[in-house]
């Protein structure tokens, strides 16, 4: 078996250098981190939903911009809620003749709907609201009324909040936040724990606008308050839409699974190296992998066959998240030959 070179490791993980000593985590999802999104989910669900209900109520009596945006806000949220059950529950179901992979990708592509939900109704209607308030002010009326419903609205939310975070932290190990965000596979998570950050925001905010107004009698600052929930909701916008945008378009499963599909490779009596292993995510827990292997000359077309089934069992005995493994024989040059092409088409 010919000796494996530093460059030869890098790019059997199909990571450029500067990666390959990134933090190993693993984030396969079973039955239990599956429970722990849908507990996330209905906490938010059943919190928000509580929530929308009390603010509408409050912005009809009173009449408050910013208490209208923010009923808004946790009705969109509302509404996220019950479009990421959805999404999982499309994504869960079994791979057929027209999705030979399976569904996980639905998952992707519902949490980026909710973003632009988050952008086009929170955002839109806060803004527009905002706007109006302040091009045609209105004292609200009685405003003790807003604050009773934003602390209880802000115990409810604390409440969601606290149950996305201690999930979260669950599975995001050592790593930093923003850090665990930009490399998770599941969106339900960060999503939830994105929205229920920014309703606390949003409540403060509403609550600042609303008593500013009230003290130094100028209700424009509670328009003023809507347009800053509204500003709000588009950078929460902006980067849920990045992150789910890059899971849609998928992203390489970390680095720990591919360097032990690359050692289950060279490990077979047979192959001389493996020339390069790339993977992409399909769902939170559904990862394919591609490998080019060079294989001794010699060997009988039968013995190939016998090592290719040996590592597809092997890679997914130990990493049940990967659905199939694709191994293509080829000697380096041609793997470096199709991998010059491929990188020199992208420029």
């Amino acid at each position: 078996m010919a000796p494996i070179v530093e460059e030869e490791r890098l790019w059997c993980i199909g990571l450029p250098p500067r990666l390959a000593t990134e933090t190993r985590t693993s984030e396969h999802r079973g039955i239990g981190a599956i429970e722990r999104s849908r507990k996330v989910i209905w906490a938010a669900l059943i919190g928000n939903l509580l929530v929308a209900a009390t603010k509408f109520g409050a912005a009809v009596f009173t009449g408050s911009s910013a208490m209208l945006s923010e009923a808004v806000h946790s009705l969109v949220d509302t509404g996220n809620e019950v479009v990421l059950m959805y999404g999982m529950r499309r994504a869960a179901r079994p791979a057929d003749e027209r999705h030979p992979f399976g569904h996980g990708r639905e998952l992707y592509f519902w949490s980026f709907v909710v973003t632009l939900l988050i952008f086009t109704l929170g955002a839109g209607v806060s803004l527009y609201e905002g706007i109006r308030h302040i091009m045609h002010p209105v004292s609200a009326v009685n405003p003790l009324v807003n604050y009773v419903v934003l602390g209880l609205a802000f115990l409810f939310e604390t409440g969601s909040w606290t149950v996305a975070l201690r999930e979260f932290r669950a599975v995001k190990g050592s790593r930093g936040y923003f850090e665990a965000v930009r490399e998770s596979k599941d969106p339900t998570m960060f999503i939830v724990l994105f929205e229920d950050t920014a309703a606390l925001i949003g409540i403060v905010i509403a609550f600042a606008g609303i008593a500013a107004g009230h003290l130094l009698e100028l209700p424009v600052l509670d328009g003023v308050a809507s347009v800053g929930i509204g500003i709000l909701l588009v950078v929460v916008a902006l980067l849920l839409g990045r992150e789910s945008k890059d899971l849609l378009i998928g992203e390489p499963a970390h680095s720990r699974v591919a360097e032990s599909i690359c050692a289950i490779a060279r490990s077979q009596p047979g192959i001389e190296r493996s020339n390069g292993l790339f993977t992409v995510h399909l769902g939170p827990n559904e990862v394919l992998a591609a490998i080019s292997v060079d294989f001794v000359d010699s060997l009988p077309a039968g013995e190939v066959e016998r090592i290719v089934a040996t590592i597809d069992a092997r890679a997914r005995e130990k990493h049940p998240e990967i659905v199939a493994v694709l191994i293509t024989p080829q000697s380096i040059a041609t793997f470096e030959r199709n991998r010059a092409r491929r990188f020199s088409s992208d420029q």
